[in-house]
């Protein structure tokens, strides 16, 4: 195996990446644009309590412009393995090999279902480390590597990566059972990283705390059930064994929690909700996966933003989003099923914005409110009593949403306001304020009509 592409270069890939790039000038890596540009200019550091070094791969955004991999190293994320997967194609033979060294426990059985051949290591990574900026990763604990082939064979392909990993400095385990390997990092995964987000906290928090000890075990449980289920037993006291496995480690957050932090995306849906959709299809309940996982995301997932929702902000104890979904289940009483009747001649259904502005609590000095279009170009400001009184945002035509071609995905029609009158498409923001606002509609002697 002479050249090596390592696909990522964040807190595990980086590390592991950097290790075998080190004495190695056949490592190579396929980055994305913001860490190819930061490893191109000052490249990969590796910054850690055994000492810091920085080495400079080849490195590249597109697989084509690397040298030809025979071994494939993946340490990007669950979530991203499809897109990973269509970047990797190009340079795919009948004899590259793939090491996965990801969370989650279907990662090689996808690779497998895509690429239609016998080309998957399985691997699994022991690491505590951080990215502290793009080519910069913080290392803080362990640092090993578990692989084995899936039908448990020590085949030749295995020692001799076995041999890369060790060549670099990194002690690298032969596992006889690396699917069972993975369930056991998969309890651990379960516990630890919805845990650590929920408490904003280390794992000792957890630890320490008797109570939580029943929720641990009934993660692990829960598991343990599913593992059985697809043939992948569990000893019957693993989650004792991950409880004591914790206990060296327990003066650190998780890489959830490092990705919630940094307001990026979590693998949730790769741990938890993985136990959780496995647990449906073969029959088994998992009640405390599925608290963990529905928790995660209400607290990780970023505010709605963009085409198709709708901010109110400013003068506002705190500021909401609403999409198109969210405002049909707003009271009766603020919807307008047919605006003709209010407004001949404008089709769609809307909503009041009355009934918008009882959503967030307004700041008690609030007296103005203004509209502005999702691009920043139009904004209209009225009071806020003429907004409560005259206000509709049409939102949806013959069911769907509002097009853009009328003004959608949001419009703002004040029938009644007469020469006042407000008319603003593509509404993305409403800005409650205290005092005017921004306002590009043409003088009130110009405004004839909405």
């Amino acid at each position: 195996m002479k050249n090596i592409l390592m696909v990522g270069a964040g807190s595990v890939g980086g590390f592991f990446g950097a290790h075998l790039a080190k004495n190695n000038p056949n490592v190579s890596f396929l980055l994305r644009p913001k860490t190819l540009a930061a490893v191109k200019q000052d490249g990969l550091t590796i910054r850690s309590a055994s000492g810091t070094f920085t080495v400079r791969p080849q490195a590249a955004s597109d697989v084509r412009d690397l040298p030809k991999p025979d071994l494939i190293i993946l340490g990007v994320k669950a979530f991203d393995l499809d897109e990973v997967m269509m970047q990797i194609e190009p340079v795919l033979t009948d004899k590259t090999v793939i090491l996965t060294l990801q969370n989650g426990i279907d990662t090689e059985d996808r690779i497998i279902a895509r690429t239609t051949r016998d080309c998957v290591v399985g691997g699994v990574a022991f690491i505590y480390s951080k990215i502290a900026a793009p080519g910069v990763i913080d290392h803080y604990k362990k640092g090993a590597v578990a692989i084995g082939e899936l039908m448990g064979h020590e085949s030749d392909r295995l020692l001799k990566i076995k041999d890369l990993f060790t060549a670099a400095g990194i002690p690298c385990h032969l596992s006889k059972d690396i699917r069972r390997s993975k369930w056991e990092k998969m309890c651990w995964n379960c516990v630890f990283n919805p845990i650590t987000v929920l408490i904003d906290d280390k794992v000792a928090k957890a630890l320490d705390h008797p109570e939580m000890m029943r929720v641990i075990h009934q993660i692990v449980d829960e598991v343990a059930a599913v593992s059985a289920a697809v043939k992948v037993p569990l000893p019957a006291d693993m989650a004792e064994r991950v409880v004591k496995a914790t206990q060296e480690i327990r003066d650190i957050h998780t890489s959830m929690y490092d990705d919630w932090k940094a307001g990026r995306q979590t693998e949730i849906g790769y741990l938890n909700g993985y136990i959780v959709q496995k647990g449906r299809e073969l029959g088994i309940p998992t009640p405390v996966n599925e608290a963990m996982t529905a928790m995660i995301k209400t607290i990780t997932e970023q505010d709605k933003k963009g085409a198709g929702v709708v901010r109110i902000d400013g003068a506002v104890v705190q500021a909401v989003s609403l999409d198109r979904a969210t405002l049909r289940q707003l009271p009766a009483e603020h919807h307008v099923e047919d605006v003709s009747t209010v407004m001949p001649g404008m089709q769609g259904r809307a909503i009041k914005v009355k009934g918008l502005l009882d959503v967030p609590a307004l700041a008690i000095e609030a007296d103005h409110v203004t509209f502005h279009s999702l691009d920043g170009k139009y904004a209209a400001t009225l009071t806020l009593q003429q907004a409560r009184d005259f206000g509709l945002l049409l939102y949806e035509l013959n069911g769907e949403p509002l097009p853009d071609g009328k003004g959608g995905p949001y419009r703002l029609i004040t029938p009644g306001l007469d020469d006042l009158c407000a008319n603003v498409k593509g509404v993305g923001r409403i800005e409650v304020r205290v005092g005017n606002g921004k306002d590009t509609r043409p003088p009130a002697e110009e405004r004839t009509q909405c």
